[in-house]
């Protein structure tokens, strides 16, 4: 019977020691765990085939949600409360509770994430593992932990259904003009209604207004051969034969033009079948940067999550600037002019995508990511870019972000779907956002880098 008695007063204390070990045992969140959220998010948008402007609106709400459990316990960062547009403060977490701070900003970025994309299967399997395993390090720390981030993401969900997207869901669509020959009209092969008309209505985030950084008009449309918009569509021309020519040699310009296509909306046609072709959008690219500058710098988990915030507040406010413009000069495409005017058979290298010309999408985006990621990480920050090779596209390598942005501009002259007025105005009016970004979020306690 004693025997029997302290066998069982063996196992007792056996579990209650595990018990205790598996209470106190920390649940460990790294850089890593946010990289792989993230990745999750893109992944899932590429599934569901978000445009660029929808998939940056995706990228930047559960990325302020996290930045802002964050800020609370790292007194290098500061809240975005009164510095992004009517941002209203999230509740504080409870000091007398175990809550884990890193663990609550993960929940609420995967939470949010969650809400805002169609495939929400995809992003609960990936939560659900994450869940069963820390669970099983600290339940206490856990449940806590998870009451905490759902709560926050809860919050941010109520700021961000008051930012007028839901109500550009029942706005009318884009409708072609037949009067005036200048006008975007839907290009091959799918000739699709043009994207997002109404996404300058979108609050935007740091800038004033969506007509802010209103970038100076494109070259009047006009058949004149001695006008410069004329000037332009036959670059376009001649630069898209050079490409398309077997005597072209110079493989540079076609490899560029394919590194920063970014396009989701991609149409292949096999005989009667068409189907999609999914890529990345421009913004994705450029989130897909800052996690390798993250990585290459060792940033820790509370920069790496600062990082991502402001680079994609910075994106999202382009396309709201960008998409005010295009729906403003609404210009027709050079695909459209040179195959009515000039060569019925030509094709530009990269598929026009399905929106107005002026400015260009990736300039502005590129320009204004490339001005914030050179605040966070220095001007002379060199990287290999591998966000391309899921696609079957090499690794291409910058001295800095700015020259990778300004690639990336003039890969829509290489493409065949950009006049160089969109290019070089979209470039000056991201930049030129970027830097309102950078001199008016204080978001890190330290000066900065000085912008060139």
């Amino acid at each position: 019977m004693r025997s029997i008695i302290k066998n069982l007063s063996l196992l007792t204390l056996g579990i209650f020691t595990v018990s205790c070990q598996k209470e106190s045992t920390p649940i460990e969140i790294t850089a890593e765990h946010f990289h792989k959220s993230v990745d999750k998010v893109t992944e899932v948008m590429i599934h569901d085939i978000f445009s660029p402007p929808v998939a940056s609106r995706i990228f930047v709400y559960p990325n302020i949600a996290a930045y802002e459990i964050m800020a609370q316990n790292d007194a290098k960062y500061n809240s975005l409360v009164g510095q992004v547009n009517n941002l209203p403060a999230i509740p504080k977490a409870d000091k007398n509770q175990p809550i884990n701070i890193k663990l609550a900003a993960l929940i609420a970025h995967i939470d949010l994430s969650r809400e805002l994309i169609f495939s929400e299967d995809r992003i609960a399997a990936f939560r659900d593992s994450l869940y069963q395993s820390w669970q099983n390090t600290n339940e206490k720390e856990f449940e806590a932990s998870k009451k905490y981030g759902l709560e926050v993401a809860a919050h941010i969900k109520t700021w961000m259904s008051k930012d007028n997207y839901k109500e550009t869901r029942t706005m009318p669509k884009y409708t072609v003009s037949a009067d005036n020959p200048g006008r975007w009209q839907p290009t091959p092969p799918s000739y699709m209604d043009g994207i997002e008309p109404h996404w300058m209505k979108i609050r935007p985030f740091v800038i004033d207004s969506c007509s802010q950084f209103k970038p100076v008009p494109p070259p009047a449309f006009s058949l004149d051969k001695n006008s410069e918009f004329w000037k332009q569509v036959m670059e376009v021309y001649e630069v898209g034969q050079k490409i398309h020519s077997e005597a072209n040699d110079d493989a540079k310009e076609m490899a560029i033009a394919k590194f920063w296509d970014c396009n989701p909306y991609v149409s292949t046609t096999r005989g009667h079948l068409m189907f999609a072709t999914k890529k990345i959008t421009p913004g994705a690219h450029w989130i897909g940067i800052c996690k390798i500058a993250c990585r290459k710098d060792n940033a820790n988990f509370d920069k790496t999550v600062f990082a991502y915030t402001k680079t994609s507040l910075a994106i999202a406010d382009g396309f709201i600037s960008c998409w005010d413009e295009k729906y403003r000069s609404n210009l027709i495409r050079p695909e459209t002019v040179i195959n009515q005017y000039i060569d019925e058979n030509w094709k530009p290298v990269l598929q026009t995508p399905p929106f107005p010309e002026y400015t260009s999408g990736h300039s502005v985006v590129s320009g204004a990511a490339g001005i914030v990621l050179t605040s966070i990480f220095g001007d002379n920050f060199s990287f290999d870019d591998d966000t391309e090779m899921p696609y079957g596209l090499p690794t291409r390598t910058f001295n800095s972000f700015n020259k990778a942005s300004g690639e990336a501009a003039i890969s829509r002259l290489y493409g065949g779907i950009h006049y160089r007025a969109a290019i070089e105005n979209g470039l000056i009016q991201g930049r030129d956002l970027g830097k309102f970004v950078v001199a008016n979020l204080n978001m890190e306690n330290k000066n900065e880098v000085a912008l060139k």
